[in-house]
């Protein structure tokens, strides 16, 4: 009885932590300066749902926004408007634009000015869309 008892509570353990969510881990990308992480539409999802960090929307022109964006900054003027960013280097900060590739330059802009938790959407807000997620026009 015992030994089916611990059995059942060994069962109870792994079903309990194969359900919990896992930590996005995102994909390092080594630039010169250090480095950032891609994320998937579907990691940025995840992440969206207990939201710790500045959600930046770099394109332009305007094409709309991923709900929870807190600000839009032009890629190519990122470092002429580090005021609206967090004084602290190691805040997280995501990044993205319609392909992935203004964000990837801007990405690369933080980074070699000595941010060091820069994140960016692989594949932008069209990866976000095509993954079943809205965009707010």
């Amino acid at each position: 009885m015992k030994r089916l008892s611990a059995l059942c509570l060994v069962l109870i353990n792994f079903l309990l932590t194969a359900c919990q969510p896992r930590p996005v881990t995102g994909e390092t990308v080594n630039v010169p300066g250090g480095s950032y992480k891609n994320a998937s539409a579907n990691e940025l999802a995840v992440m969206l749902k207990n939201k710790d960090f500045i959600l930046v929307n770099v394109h332009i022109p305007f094409v709309g926004d991923i709900a929870g964006t807190d600000l839009s900054i032009p890629y190519d003027e990122i470092e002429q408007n580090l005021s609206q960013l967090p004084v602290d280097k190691n805040a997280k900060i995501v990044l993205y634009c319609r392909s992935g590739r203004m964000s990837q330059i801007a990405a690369e802009k933080l980074v070699s000015l000595g941010y060091a938790n820069v994140w960016n959407l692989e594949d932008g807000m069209a990866g976000w869309e095509q993954t079943g997620f809205d965009i707010k026009k």
